[in-house]
């Protein structure tokens, strides 16, 4: 299973890869939306994991162009810092499946992907 992982904070990126590639995931990170928009158009991803606040393209802006341009289902999770309740409402607008307010705990978070993946464990 391949997961985008689109993080601006280096130290949380890297260490979720790491935590999901022990899982058994095979994890593209990227510190900028832009990056990780061309890499999700150039390939078959099973799931994507977006900050919100990204330089370049925010996160809502990589769901919207899933979602509305590609017109993929891939399921999206977002993170974010946000305590602002619109904002994830705003998320499942667009066509989010998950919203995750950081810090984003390890074990909640592999539990949310395999359940959007239906994978069981």
């Amino acid at each position: 299973m391949r997961i985008v992982l689109a993080e601006d904070n280096d130290i949380l990126r890297k260490s979720l890869s790491f935590f999901l590639e022990s899982k058994g995931y095979k994890v593209d990170q990227f510190s900028d939306g832009k990056d990780a928009l061309e890499a999700i158009e150039a390939n078959n991803y099973d799931l994507v994991l977006t900050d919100i606040n990204m330089p370049g393209i925010s996160g809502m802006e990589i769901t919207q162009y899933i979602r509305q341009r590609i017109q993929s289902d891939i399921p999206v999770i977002i993170l974010t810092s946000s305590g602002v309740e619109q904002t994830e409402l705003d998320s499942f607008d667009i066509g989010a499946n998950e919203f995750i307010a950081k810090p984003v705990s390890p074990a909640v978070l592999l539990v949310r992907i395999n359940k959007l993946l239906g994978i069981r464990i």
